[in-house]
């Protein structure tokens, strides 16, 4: 088809507009049109922090926790889910931190995890050489709009509004592996106002830190500033405003928050 002479005289003056007018990201000294804080997360005994590129979270990594969703963990491979790297909230050692009760849920839920942090990554990483590219280790909370969840899993829609938003994703700060080492096994529990509700030990995870950082690179480009909730124990349940939660893993400071 014959281009109109209307056509012809378009493209003849965005020819001339843009001529010798390289792309964006090639010019030099280009900067961002606005800050963007990078969410970052406080290292024990360093100066420096850990900044977080992603949040990888991984669902039903416990027998009895998966059971408790309708699951049969004997049949079901690994599955993860994604948090945005600002969900995170920090909390320091000894504090108990104010965290705001999120919008439009009426059964708002907690999950204790062990949390790990990479240092490097890479595609389809062996098992066994998995471990290599964790900095360190980290309590955290995997905060959860219950029925947000349930509503669209019914519909079977995705349930990202359930997992993903601000405040999601509690911490503490990491231990570099230099200090603490590999946890492999250890009491974790999750107490809400001086009540045990989670009680389990990391050697009961379905999937251990390796497989996961495994399993994971199948899908993704695992970097470093990636983190890996690595999930929770059984017996979640609802928080209201004026809850204080106390998280403990064994050789890791304690972590809290205070439900307002």
């Amino acid at each position: 088809m014959t281009a109109s002479r209307r056509d012809l005289f378009a493209l003849a003056a965005t020819a001339a507009a843009t001529a010798g007018v390289p792309p964006a990201a090639a010019q030099p000294g280009a900067a961002p049109i606005f800050p963007l804080p990078a969410p970052t997360i406080p290292i024990v005994g360093e100066s420096g922090v850990f900044p977080v590129r992603r949040i990888y979270c991984i669902g039903r990594n416990y027998v009895a926790h998966a059971i408790e969703r309708g699951s049969d963990p004997t049949r079901e491979p690994p599955f993860f889910f994604q948090k945005p790297s600002d969900a995170i909230q920090t909390v320091a050692v000894g504090e108990v931190a104010d965290h705001p009760y999120p919008s439009l849920t009426q059964n708002y839920h907690h999950e204790v995890e062990l949390v790990a942090a990479l240092k490097s990554g890479g595609v389809d990483i062996p098992v066994e050489r998995a471990l290599d590219h964790v900095y360190g280790y980290a309590l955290g909370l995997d905060m959860t709009r219950r029925d947000l969840q349930n509503a669209m899993a019914a519909q079977k829609k995705p349930w990202e509004i359930g997992k993903s938003f601000d405040h999601a994703a509690v911490i503490g700060p990491l231990h570099p592996v230099s200090r603490i080492g590999h946890p492999r096994a250890g009491a974790i529990s999750l107490a809400v106002n001086g009540t045990i509700r989670q009680n389990s030990d990391l050697s009961k995870m379905i999937w251990s830190v390796a497989e996961q950082i495994a399993k994971l690179s199948e899908a993704f480009a695992l970097k470093a500033g990636d983190i890996i909730y690595s999930g929770t124990p059984e017996n979640v349940g609802p928080v209201v405003r004026g809850d204080v939660l106390l998280g403990r893993l064994d050789g890791l400071p304690d972590l809290s928050i205070r439900i307002v």
